[in-house]
């Protein structure tokens, strides 16, 4: 054990602060995307309405897995479409954003179903009344209904937050240095200590996760819509 943590250790808060960096940048990313679509799904334009509609049907239903290889091969190594600067650390970033890039079309598309379920609690006599003053549809959703339905999804987001943490697992696929990359790394050097290594990657995982979950558990019962 004492050999393993010599050559894990030291790895260890590196390559979690890696899934963490990934999980907070793809989580702010995808709420903006998300919201969007969110908006578009109920917008009045029908344009709008199909264009949401297809892409959370075909991306949700799509293998993150394919979502990360798509950007990485399809869009960086065929289309040449890179995200970094080219210097020395050019490869480390490039797959960096890229993955992140991943991340964010393909969570997005949660949370826009998230959203979308709490504006449907959302009692449509506000709407109405909101619109009876003169007020756009913009105006409408930005001031009246999203305010009401992020604070009852709260607790929904959070599991989406939890999932897109551990699905930053598969940023290793195109060479993330994350915490899974990690673990596979020790299993090839220290292939006798399997159950030390995954104990030690699944404790990681959980103080994250856990986390993630008291903070928006806390949140939920602070923000709570109470009609």
């Amino acid at each position: 054990m004492s050999t393993l943590w010599d050559t894990m250790g030291p790895a260890l808060w590196p390559a979690f602060w890696m899934t963490i960096k990934l999980t907070l940048i793809s989580a702010v990313g995808a709420l903006i995307w998300g919201t969007l679509l969110a908006a578009m799904a109920v917008s009045p334009v029908p344009i709008m309405r199909g264009f949401a509609t297809t892409y959370v049907n075909i991306v949700r239903n799509t293998p993150l897995t394919l979502i990360v290889l798509f950007c990485s091969v399809g869009l960086y190594q065929n289309l040449g479409l890179a995200l970094a600067p080219e210097d020395s650390d050019f490869i480390v970033n490039n797959n960096f954003r890229l993955a992140i890039l991943a991340f964010v079309l393909y969570t997005a598309t949660f949370v826009c179903e998230t959203l979308r379920s709490g504006i449907n609690t959302v009692p449509l006599g506000q709407a109405e009344a909101a619109r009876s003053l003169g007020m756009s549809f913009p105006q409408v959703l930005g001031l009246v209904v999203l305010p009401q339905a992020m604070r009852t999804v709260i607790a929904p987001m959070g599991s989406v937050l939890i999932a897109l943490t551990k699905n930053t697992t598969i940023a290793s696929v195109i060479g993330v240095a994350e915490a899974s990359l990690l673990m596979k790394t020790e299993l090839e050097t220290n292939g006798d200590q399997i159950m030390a290594i995954f104990a030690i990657i699944a404790v990681g995982f959980m103080i994250i996760t856990l986390s993630e979950g008291a903070v928006f558990g806390w949140a939920a019962k602070r923000w709570a819509v109470k009609r």
